[in-house]
């Protein structure tokens, strides 16, 4: 009986530790430096429809930045994770059209995760998907107020995949797509998490818009070993 307890017990204690392959890389994306200032958008302004789905001037999302300089919309992946992607099983993902643009402005899934777009707004937009990566299909649909969701997926990899509204064409929005499960992106307080790391020697690449392009992400060497890594960086307005 006592051997049976011991048994019992240390089955408890193995339960309760934490798993060598769910460890997370995490951090904060702060910019150095004040931004360019952001500018009203003049076609939104001009379209009675859409102008009155806000209270004041809606400008451009290029910088989100917090008050002591926390980034937002900072896409950070893995390289070249030879992974399987859990995209086809995995819960879609939203983006949605609420007052004449698209929010999240940058959003990223898995390759053949199913993406559903809404039309929150009580006006037409179409749905106009413009990938570059081949095997990517283009598509442009429309969404009338309170129609269906659009599904989308994407069986290739492509960084900030472009979708815009030709029916308003200040609307934009960017979709990173990923072909394994360790990516994030940077939320309003400029703080990201990568979950469920296995242990290994990675190199971490951060991607923005307008301070680091697909062209030149920013990156960092990291080891995962047994516990969680933290990882910031600090990017430059260009």
């Amino acid at each position: 009986m006592k051997r049976n307890y011991v048994s019992i017990m240390a089955a408890g204690l193995m339960a309760a530790l934490p798993a060598a392959s769910a460890a997370e890389i995490s951090g904060t994306i702060t910019l150095k430096g004040a931004p360019p200032p952001e500018t009203e958008i003049p076609q939104l302004k001009d379209d009675p429809q859409c102008a009155g789905l806000h209270s004041g001037p809606a400008r451009t999302r290029f910088y989100v930045v917090g008050l002591k300089g926390e980034l937002a919309e900072v896409f950070v992946a893995l390289k070249g994770r030879d992974d399987k992607s859990a995209g086809a099983s995995a819960a879609p993902a939203v983006l949605d059209q609420r007052g004449c643009e698209y929010v999240p402005y940058v959003l990223a899934i898995q390759t053949n995760q199913k993406l559903l777009v809404k039309n929150s707004d009580p006006v037409m937009h179409n749905v106009h998907s413009t990938p570059i990566t081949p095997g990517n299909e283009e598509k442009n649909r429309a969404q009338m107020p309170s129609g269906s969701d659009l599904t989308f997926t994407f069986p290739s990899a492509e960084t900030f995949l472009r979708f815009k509204c030709d029916v308003h064409p200040w609307m934009f929005a960017y979709v990173c797509v990923v072909d394994h499960p360790y990516f994030a992106v940077s939320d309003k307080d400029g703080k990201y998490t990568i979950k469920n790391v296995p242990d290994g020697r990675y190199t971490l690449q951060a991607y923005h818009r307008k301070a680091v392009p697909v062209a030149a992400p920013a990156t960092q060497e990291i080891e995962v070993k047994g516990g969680n890594v933290r990882a910031n960086f600090t990017l430059q307005p260009k």
